[in-house]
């Protein structure tokens, strides 16, 4: 696909400069097959030389054949007083036997005279032998010019030079690095447009790389490109070193769906938010839910009047059509909510509600009051759907609670641990009394309810805690605070999350773990009589699969 600006990832190499992030040889195969298979026109593999795991990268990556991009190797122009032929980090890059070779070197003069201790003459000579050798050899060569801004603003008529030296060489491309990230977006503006008309005769292109630590990246490569820049060079998620790097999911959504300058086919863009949650589950980080275009809340609504107005326009609340990106519309219920709130929120989990009935009013009052009492529905959707099917009587009761206890034994004599818990229960008439250990209080809770719900629903078996969050309350009432929990569960398929509120820590747990508990129920049972659905249960448990469809 041909676009008017490329994007270069450096995920693999300066992402991975991110304190928590470390990546395997088979993480970074993996990213960069979907990296390919997601358009972008540029790979950067590593610095071959620098460490064992990026040699083995590369010479893995020489079985891959890429549909869409190009692998750059990463390193720096030769040593001062050293022969561009003989130097040890050059022959690693010629080894790696990347087509794209980028290579970093200095533009500031308070770099090549107090860090690399040499002259400006002969840093001029590093950059322009480095970069002819390796075209000599067939490579495309990028150059990466290091601490570009800072540099221009000290000595504008040197940085220009290295510039011009790297474009004279034969580079592809000048990249414009903004190194300390404290470059302002008017300036990045000014000196692009400066540096762009000062190279036009070289028929070089520009493009800009830079770093987030004014919380600029994003802003500072779109005004790079506003200034005739043609290449965009960033990381997934914006990872990276200290703040990070410029968010290449946030700055290819803002050229694609709001400057309309295409990088990525249309099909690939819709599954932007998809490759942003890959690329954090490889690197084992938390997903941002705050992320622009593909975080779960940029599309949310909470305010009555908001979410009144988007019932009627979607876009007057919203800058784009969420599905360009792979996200989707939510609508928030919770103190600030009005009726379209409920009832949209009820639309999307598949329950009818009349705007104007008693019923949402009655939903709605319900909701106010129990946020009042420290329950939050937001980020617990099963709650809130079983709230809406109670207030419909739509809530089926596959159980009814008895009591529960729970004890915990501690020997320092013995040095063990004991937590245990009972439950009784009443199913279908029948009472049902189970006694469980666990890790804790509420995993032999869990562990107990279980037991107890296994012979009559054998898909309780199935379902498995994923996140268990506690949060104090008013936390001024020290011991005797009120205590909210959120338990995540799934069954492998679905994901739900549940609320529970209360000022004993176990109440509140136990809340929660029976709402998610009643929820898998209902998705399993919903519309076919609970008997009914037994029967064919066993029978499918039996083996009996094909007489049970």
């Amino acid at each position: 696909m041909k676009t008017a600006v490329t994007i270069y990832d450096t995920t693999l190499r300066d992402g991975a400069q991110a304190e928590g992030i470390n990546f395997s040889v088979a993480d970074k195969l993996h990213i960069a097959h979907r990296l390919d298979s997601f358009g972008v026109h540029y790979i950067e593999g590593g610095w071959p030389g620098s460490n064992q795991k990026d040699i083995e990268f590369f010479q893995r990556a020489k079985e891959i054949k890429f549909a869409h991009a190009k692998l750059a190797a990463f390193g720096s122009t030769r040593r001062a007083k050293t022969k561009v032929e003989e130097d040890p980090q050059v022959a690693a890059l010629v080894d790696s036997v990347a087509p794209v070779i980028t290579l970093v070197g200095k533009t500031w003069l308070l770099h090549v005279t107090e860090v690399l201790n040499t002259t400006a003459e002969e840093n001029l000579a590093m950059i322009g032998d480095t970069v002819r050798y390796l075209r000599s050899l067939g490579r495309e060569v990028i150059y990466d010019a290091e601490h570009c801004f800072d540099g221009f603003k000290d000595a504008p008529d040197y940085a220009l030079s290295c510039l011009r030296t790297a474009a004279e060489a034969g580079a592809s491309y000048i990249v414009l690095c903004d190194t300390n990230g404290g470059t302002m977006p008017s300036d990045v503006l000014r000196i692009t447009a400066k540096i762009k008309e000062t190279l036009v005769d070289t028929g070089v292109q520009v493009g800009i790389h830079t770093h987030d630590d004014c919380g600029l990246g994003v802003a500072n490569a779109l005004a790079a490109v506003s200034a005739g820049a043609t290449q965009v060079q960033g990381t997934i998620n914006g990872y990276g070193e200290r703040t990070g790097n410029c968010n290449l999911i946030t700055v290819m959504a803002a050229l694609q769906l709001k400057l309309n300058i295409p990088v990525v086919p249309e099909e690939s863009m819709r599954r932007l938010r998809e490759l942003s949650l890959f690329v954090d589950g490889v690197a084992n980080q938390r997903y941002n839910i705050r992320a622009p275009f593909v975080g779960v809340t940029a599309f949310a609504h909470k305010g009555g009047l908001h979410v009144n107005a988007i019932n009627k326009v979607a876009h007057s609340y919203e800058h784009i059509k969420p599905e360009l990106v792979g996200n989707k519309q939510h609508v928030l219920v919770g103190e600030l909510s009005g009726r379209t709130n409920v009832m949209l929120k009820a639309k999307q989990l598949d329950l009818e509600l009349d705007e104007k009935s008693p019923e949402t009013k009655q939903i709605l009052d319900t909701i106010k009051q129990l946020e009042n009492e420290g329950y939050e529905f937001e980020a617990a959707d099963a709650s809130f759907e079983l709230l809406v099917r109670r207030q419909l009587q739509k809530r089926k009761a596959f159980f009814e609670l008895q009591e529960y206890h729970v004890s915990i034994r501690k020997s320092q004599l013995h040095n063990y641990d004991t937590c245990e818990a009972t439950i009784k229960l009443i199913i279908d008439g029948e009472k049902v009394y189970t006694v469980a250990e666990g890790d804790g209080p509420v995993n032999a809770l869990d562990a107990a309810l279980r037991q107890a719900l296994s012979k009559h629903y054998h898909s309780i078996q199935h379902i498995r805690l994923t996140d268990y969050k506690v949060r104090i309350l008013d936390s001024d009432t020290g011991t005797a605070a009120k205590t909210r929990v959120l338990i995540e569960s799934t069954d492998g398929v679905e994901t739900w999350t549940t609320v529970g509120v209360s000022f004993d820590i176990i109440e509140a747990s136990w809340r929660a773990l029976q709402d998610s508990v009643e929820y898998k129920l209902i998705k399993e049972h919903d519309g076919v009589p609970v008997k009914l659905k037994r029967f064919f249960s066993h029978l499918a448990h039996d083996g009996m699969e094909k007489f049970s469809k």
